[in-house]
């Protein structure tokens, strides 16, 4: 397979009522740990409302996290479309384009709260349709058109940007699906990629991957664009410690708030959880083919069952979360680095095979190498002895 991307999409999750302000310090953490760690995205969510997920700007975000950062590429993940005007939302990405010499991604998507977009007047239909306008607007101001168009909310009158991408052609731009085809059918039209977010945190999702990429296939070819797989992102749950009752322990600490939020909160069907209890939660993560918490032989599967059910995608995004405290989850970062992420990459020979196969020669030879060894020792004593010896 070719190189596999690791990286995160940190909504994030943050309990209601604890400490914003040392919440958002540990997402800013978390990104730096990544990049040290040399996972390949991060893409930070957009939200206003129901107190957990507080990250209201992605953009001023990413500006903070790129200052401390060197390699991970910082995505909007996603830039609630509908909510702004198209032609600010193209003049902020050139500009992060511009500040990280290239390492900011564009995602869209119509927004995921309705608690957002009711404070604007909107509805969930409307949020979609207006993603489909502003995308196209967006689109067309990143290729240099000047546009001219009446939206629903805004009027843009010769509007064109003053910038061109830092990128060229142009940065990374992925449109959001969660079930239905909508996303996978704009990201087609565009030839842009596809950040599948419910396609792998539900059964019926999960069911729905390769549907997924067909449609964007038949979308781009009606539309005559070209589309690549390596542009199609999942994202995943996982916790991963030494051992699964590790594992199942530390994720004691929070799993039951992040799943109380989905049941109770986020009016958000697509992504409805299952579990009465920790254990019935464990227990759903697990067996639904959703994610994975265990151990790095258990993560190490989730991805390959991914890949095959879906025929193969780019990246592998892991869901922000704080199921297990800060210590734990970042051990579980490290773990999925230095035990998942050499199993695919590498090539055709993964890293890890590369190694284990290196490993194996070796050891098949130790036997003969040894003898040889201590004939070459045996011999060079024998040669330092004679040469004593004529010197006397």
């Amino acid at each position: 397979m070719d190189r596999l991307r690791f990286g995160t999409f940190l909504a994030p999750f943050h309990p209601a009522g604890e400490n914003p302000t040392l919440a958002l310090q540990r997402d800013l953490e978390l990104v730096e740990h990544l990049d040290r760690l040399g996972y390949d995205e991060a893409w930070i969510g957009e939200h206003h409302s129901a107190g957990t997920e507080i990250i209201a700007s992605p953009e001023i975000f990413i500006a903070a996290a790129a200052e401390r950062t060197r390699h991970i590429k910082l995505g909007t993940g996603v830039t609630s479309v509908a909510y702004h005007n198209p032609l600010w939302v193209a003049e902020r990405m050139v500009l992060l384009d511009h500040l990280t010499r290239g390492r900011a991604m564009l995602g869209c998507g119509p927004g995921s709260l309705p608690t957002d977009s009711m404070m604007l007047g909107l509805t969930p239909t409307d949020t979609r349709e207006l993603l489909e306008v502003d995308l196209d607007i967006i689109m067309r101001l990143l290729r240099g058109e000047t546009v001219t168009e009446q939206t629903k909310t805004h009027n843009l009158v010769n509007a064109r940007l003053h910038l061109r991408p830092y990128t060229q052609p142009c940065f990374d731009i992925a449109v959001a699906a969660v079930a239905s085809p909508t996303g996978p059918r704009m990201a087609g039209r565009h030839g842009v990629g596809l950040l599948s977010i419910g396609a792998t945190l539900t059964k019926d999702g999960f069911d729905a991957l390769a549907h997924h990429w067909n449609v964007v296939e038949e979308r781009a070819a009606h539309f005559g664009q070209t589309v690549s797989r390596r542009d199609w992102r999942l994202v995943g749950l996982m916790h991963i410690a030494e051992t699964r009752e590790q594992a199942y322990a530390d994720v004691q600490y929070g799993i039951e708030t992040w799943f109380r939020y989905f049941q109770k909160t986020a009016a958000f069907p697509q992504m409805a959880v299952e579990g009465g209890d920790a254990k019935e939660m464990i227990d759903f993560i697990n067996e639904a083919g959703i994610g994975a918490i265990g151990t790095v032989e258990d993560a190490r599967a989730q991805v390959q069952r991914l890949w095959d059910q879906s025929g193969g995608f780019g990246a592998m995004l892991l869901l922000g979360h704080e199921w297990a405290n800060p210590q734990a989850t970042k051990r579980s970062w490290e773990l999925i680095a230095q035990h998942v992420m050499p199993h695919f990459q590498g090539g055709e020979i993964s890293h890890a095979q590369a190694t284990l196969d290196a490993k194996e020669y070796a050891g098949g030879k130790r036997e003969d190498y040894a003898a040889a060894q201590l004939q070459a020792v045996a011999t060079m004593t024998e040669r330092y002895e004679k040469e004593k010896a004529g010197q006397s």
